[in-house]
């Protein structure tokens, strides 16, 4: 039987601001791409978090970004690779922290926002997440977009690099995501999405934007917990999934 992982970013609320149903979300998913105080989520969330996710036997992962609270993480950050390396390193530890008190641990990386979208291609901020990464633990799968110079790096060390698709946004011909000021960027159609996502899982293609499909290897499915409709549109494409045979399992 196929299988694939569906992931979704969590702990994304801060004090009285709530942003999403995360444990609502855990119903339907494997993974979770949990905050860790830099771009969202202060402690008592990302605690709280961890526990629904243990509860819901869902695999936590560490979804470190830049240290850009005030923009969402969306912003890059012409920092040097030191004080990258230094934030992404004290991110994990205090998701580590918070995990273990929840009975358990740190799985995986995924980078979020602007850093994620990076170290595609910045090689000088890529490097400096595989090291952080390496010195907290070389065994973290990193979970990064297809082609990215952060895997490449994190291979060069003999880590392991995953690469994911996103159900709930757009893609263009050449397999790039469509950029959030484009009009169509992000998806609603839960139909269409689970469609899509089902092709995915069983022939490793995609739908672009303008009809046309290309190619894609992905070990996992993300699903934005902080998109209208979250809850339902995990549950769509969990449920199209498992019609088709296709099983939905953690990566890790």
């Amino acid at each position: 039987m196929p299988s694939i992982d569906l992931n979704s970013d969590v702990g994304e609320s801060f004090g009285s601001w709530v942003l999403g149903d995360d444990a609502a979300v855990f119903r339907h998913v494997s993974s979770a791409n949990v905050a860790c105080g830099f771009h969202a989520g202060d402690p008592s969330t990302i605690a709280q978090t961890c526990r629904d996710a243990v509860a819901a036997g869902v695999a936590i992962g560490a979804h470190v970004g830049y240290r850009d609270l005030a923009g969402f993480g969306r912003r890059f950050l012409d920092c040097s690779a030191t004080e990258l390396a230094d934030d992404v390193l004290y991110q994990l530890g205090a998701l580590q922290a918070l995990a273990q008190a929840a009975g358990s641990e740190v799985r995986y990386v995924k980078p979020h926002g602007a850093l994620y979208n990076a170290i595609v291609h910045h090689e000088v901020h890529a490097q400096a997440v595989v090291d952080a990464v390496h010195a907290f633990d070389p065994a973290l799968p990193l979970l990064l977009l297809p082609g990215a110079v952060a895997r490449t790096r994190a291979e060069a060390r003999g880590m392991t690099a995953l690469s994911e698709a996103f159900a709930d946004r757009a893609y263009q011909p050449d397999g790039t995501l469509v950029s959030r000021r484009e009009a169509g960027a992000v998806l609603h159609d839960h139909r269409q999405i689970a469609d899509n996502m089902v092709r995915l899982a069983i022939e490793g293609r995609l739908t672009a934007l303008d009809g046309s499909v290309f190619d894609v290897r992905a070990d996992s499915i993300c699903v934005h917990g902080d998109t209208p409709g979250a809850v339902a549109m995990a549950g769509a494409v969990r449920s199209a999934l498992e019609e088709a045979g296709v099983s939905v399992r953690s990566f890790v």
